[in-house]
């Protein structure tokens, strides 16, 4: 019932994408070294509910997010991963997944508050 309310299902999208902007980070973190690997980066949350909102897809957020090469520069070795791009990357998706667990989390709540219940 509670996973049927919109908002649930946004913020719940919203952490999952978080937690794969995250993913994405690490990995490319993990093969900095490596010589002639291409960094992948994530789309926007923005481009994901744009593409999402228009696939009329039945359960349209359930759908994965889209990798992309990063369009970097190359390092003499053909890496193009940036340790600091991909530092940045991780802080912004914690901050991401931080909000999106606040507001799920306030949301029930102001729904337990609402029909009477304590948390």
């Amino acid at each position: 019932m509670i996973s049927d309310v919109q908002l649930f299902k946004v913020y719940g999208a919203m952490a999952r994408y978080a937690a794969e902007a995250q993913n994405v980070s690490a990995t490319n973190l993990a093969r900095a070294n490596e010589p002639g690997f291409k960094a992948q980066q994530i789309e926007s949350f923005d481009a994901y509910l744009a593409r999402v909102s228009a696939s009329g897809a039945p359960d349209p957020l359930s759908q994965g997010f889209r990798l992309t090469d990063s369009s970097a520069p190359m390092s003499p070795n053909g890496n193009n991963v940036s340790i600091e791009q991909e530092i940045f990357n991780s802080a912004e998706a914690m901050g991401q997944h931080s909000l999106a667990l606040s507001v799920y989390t306030k949301s029930m709540d102001l729904l337990r508050t609402a029909i009477g219940r304590r948390g």
